[in-house]
């Protein structure tokens, strides 16, 4: 009755569905629909049609209704909306804010000539100059001891064991936006992004809303905060100005809300700092080409997911295929972890090495044949028997791996010990973590090799599992575009183009050796086998 469907048609399907579907919002969010008849009662006008004469004035308070005080830090006297600026001042901290406090800045935009706290017609907002965040550890030389230099503060943090709790940073960036086209709003389609942002007054019959002020909390990140101490009486604050757009500004704001939104799902402030990295430190265009590519990168990630998990659950028989290599990508999944772990890597790089590494350990069983008996909370672990062919691909592997380690495990030793003296680190499992690592990003790719010779051994490549691999092959050259965009560790993100090589060698291999009918494919068996069914009489 119904066409039959395949389960990768479908997740396509529903894919589109998704990007198209996101699209829409995206339009509806950048397109704001404007009053079609201005001379009607339904209309708002802009307070800026009128070229006032404003001025930026920049307070500092301890509350953030600056209750008990305000300090001004910063006027601009002859403020125009459409030109951009950038000042950068010293700002006092107050003696509570020295001592693990906090500190507000009041940002105004009011008439020239006139008092902020006495003009009718001001808008302002408020924002915080100071973030709760953890001290970065000291790193020190394990073989000598020494501690990088540190401010004597520092070190007296350090000694007290106090590096766990959370104190005071200084954001050393204040970013403030205008819209500067005199758009009319309609009364009756306001948007509701726009709106907790404006405040309207009454002129005659017309409705006024005053300028649209905002300040870009995406633009302060981690890499720019500042520790503070008892000894930092003053502290620079630059303070840039830009025009902004309507169409941007409410991009801008969904984008801050959904920030937020993470960190009160438990996303710390490192994981919301490499997504706000992505939209402040790249352009417009080229975010929506990041947004195509992420979507992508999903679906790919998600089919190669699949088809992996299948070809090997129905793996039955190891021939044509490096049970070694198998080995060692579970080995170096699990170390690629732990240290990003140890980085404290964005959520973003290391939810997905999790989540690898778990399917490493399952393929691991699934290539040694390995069964798990539990006898009360003792497991005992049975090795299943392997046949003439997986034996013979067996030596080859054994070949292969025995050429490589004459000059992996030098080159291994040698890069730990010349780490270990002259690199610093927080400690020895850093260094261990660090040493491992290395050498799998190094020379990783080496152990692909074997793989690569017993292609090359048996001249066949149909035992692979050629369509995760190709969705893998795609999500590799996606992951060359996100090493520029996603903050990583520099090794990780070179490990990333180190991969398109050997994927490369791999399609040259595929194209050198045609699949043979009489071969064993990817289930351990060949296409000239007939299929065992029971028989029957006519």
């Amino acid at each position: 009755m119904f066409p039959k469907t395949s389960l990768t048609g479908l997740i396509v399907g529903v894919f589109l569905l998704y990007v198209l579907h996101t699209c829409w919002v995206m339009f509806g969010i950048v397109y704001t629909k404007p009053c079609e008849k201005p001379e009607s009662d339904s209309c708002i006008s802009p307070y800026l049609a009128a070229k006032p004469r404003l001025q930026l004035s920049v307070y500092t308070a301890l509350r953030p209704n600056a209750d008990g005080g305000h300090s001004l830090i910063h006027r601009e006297e002859e403020f125009d909306v459409n030109t951009r600026f950038e000042r950068l001042v010293n700002v006092s901290l107050p003696k509570k804010t020295r001592k693990n406090g906090t500190l507000y800045a009041m940002v105004f935009l009011h008439q020239a000539g006139v008092s902020p706290w006495q003009d009718p017609h001001q808008v302002h907002l408020v924002t915080q100059l100071t973030t709760y965040t953890l001290p970065k550890p000291p790193e020190i030389s394990l073989i000598t001891r020494q501690d990088e230099p540190q401010k004597p503060d520092q070190q007296k943090q350090s000694s007290d064991s106090e590096l766990d709790r959370p104190v005071s940073h200084w954001r050393s960036r204040l970013t403030v936006n205008v819209v500067s086209e005199n758009f009319l709003f309609d009364r009756e389609a306001l948007p509701g992004d726009v709106h907790r942002y404006m405040r309207v007054y009454q002129s005659g019959k017309k409705m006024i809303y005053l300028p649209l002020l905002f300040v870009d909390e995406l633009s302060n990140r981690v890499k720019d905060l500042m520790e503070i101490n008892s000894s930092s009486t003053e502290l620079p604050l630059s303070i840039s100005y830009d025009s902004i757009a309507l169409g941007k500004l409410r991009f801008w704001i969904h984008m801050q809300d959904a920030v937020y939104s993470l960190q009160q799902f438990g996303f710390t402030e490192k994981d919301a700092d490499e997504i706000k990295g992505i939209f402040v430190d790249t352009n417009l265009y080229f975010l929506a080409l990041t947004f195509f590519v992420a979507a992508f990168h999903l679906l790919f990630d998600f089919l190669a997911f699949k088809n992996d998990i299948s070809f090997w659950k129905h793996k039955k028989s190891m021939v044509g295929m490096s049970s070694k290599a198998v080995l060692w990508r579970c080995f170096s999944t699990i170390v690629i972890f732990l240290y990003l772990l140890d980085e404290q890597t964005s959520l973003l790089v290391l939810l997905p090495a999790g989540i690898g590494s778990l399917i490493e350990v399952w393929k691991v069983k699934k290539a040694f044949k390995i069964h798990v008996i539990w006898r009360g909370l003792t497991p005992t672990f049975l090795f299943g028997k392997r046949d003439e062919s997986e034996k013979r691909t067996e030596e080859y592997d054994t070949l292969a791996m025995k050429y490589l380690s004459y000059l992996l495990y030098p080159l291994c030793i040698g890069g730990a010990v010349y780490a270990l003296v002259f690199v610093k680190y927080k400690s020895w499992y850093s260094w261990i973590i660090n040493s491992l690592v290395n050498g799998v990003y190094a020379f990783g790719f080496l152990f692909m090799l074997p793989q690569l010779f017993v292609n090359y051994k048996l001249k066949s490549v149909a035992h692979l599992p050629w369509k995760a691999f190709m969705y893998k092959a795609f999500n590799t050259f996606i992951d060359d575009v996100f090493a520029f965009i996603i903050t990583m560790p520099t090794s990780h993100r070179l490990a990333c183009f180190r991969d398109d090589v050997v994927f490369l060698v791999y399609l040259y291999q595929r194209w050198l050796y045609p699949v043979d009918k009489t071969r064993v494919n990817e289930y351990g068996v060949s296409y000239d086998e007939k299929p065992k069914g029971k028989s029957h009489k006519d």
